[in-house]
């Protein structure tokens, strides 16, 4: 039988490692573009990570260290680092994660529907996507930023992609690497699976999974399985997804 219908995909940390290779960069840039005297080290980022969204970072950071920044000097920053974005993916600075487009393109071809939902803004993912894709895009629609009030960790852009595929939260699947990807997924009742980014994550406690991964995994690079249903290959293929569907479906019966 046939659990699997839909696959959410989180981009940044989870269909590529971008956070470190782009997205730092590009605001350290932006900040130095308009004569701003900081510069976020890795430390500082992964911080900063926890706060979701480009704009509501650089806001959250100007109250932390005391130094007010207005709206529109916000919008003008955030509008520089996305400029300085686009050029760095350009250079071929950003690559899949291990299996994440093998398991993508079988997931297609098994006509699986997918989705991206993010908190980059469109403009931003869809450069990305055609970057990584080349052309090709297996993906039904994309929820950004730019297409919700509230980001993650509210649960409302997944509760939106709900809304538009139809799918029942218990025939879909997640992937998220980071806090507030995995507190919005749940928060929204779908089943979720962590695979951690390059970026050391600690889980909060309050987060509850029923499977995490050390990566996708490929024939030459095999997954892990740190909690949840054993791997019958060295990767995770539709054959997993649909089996830990149905281990979860029959835990509730």
């Amino acid at each position: 039988m046939t659990y699997l219908k839909g696959v959410y995909w989180d981009l940044d940390g989870t269909i590529a490692n971008t956070e470190l290779e782009a997205h730092l960069p590009a605001f350290n840039n932006a900040f130095k573009d308009l004569g701003i005297n900081w510069n976020w080290d890795t430390n500082k980022y992964i911080q900063l990570l926890e706060i979701n969204g480009g704009k509501n970072r650089i806001d959250y950071y100007s109250k932390q260290i005391n130094y007010p920044l207005t709206d529109d000097l916000i919008i003008k920053i955030h509008e520089k680092k996305q400029s300085h974005y686009l050029k760095i993916i350009k250079k071929n600075c950003v690559n899949f994660k291990t299996g994440v487009f093998r398991l993508i393109n079988e997931l297609y071809k098994k006509k699986v529907r997918q989705f991206i939902v993010t908190s980059s803004s469109k403009k931003q993912v869809n450069l990305l996507v055609e970057y990584l894709f080349n052309g090709f895009n297996p993906f039904e629609f994309i929820i950004s930023s730019d297409d919700v009030e509230f980001r993650k960790p509210n649960p409302l852009p997944f509760l939106k992609a709900i809304q538009l595929s139809s799918i029942k939260t218990y025939n879909s699947i997640v992937f998220e690497d980071s806090n507030p990807g995995l507190k919005s997924s749940l928060a929204a009742k779908l089943p979720t699976i962590f695979v951690p980014s390059n970026i050391p994550t600690v889980l909060d406690k309050s987060i509850k999974l029923d499977c995490i991964l050390d990566s996708l995994g490929d024939e030459n690079n095999p997954a892990n399985v740190v909690k949840g249903p054993k791997l019958q290959k060295t990767y995770v293929d539709f054959s997993f997804l649909n089996n830990y569907l149905k281990t979860i479906r029959n835990a509730k019966n």
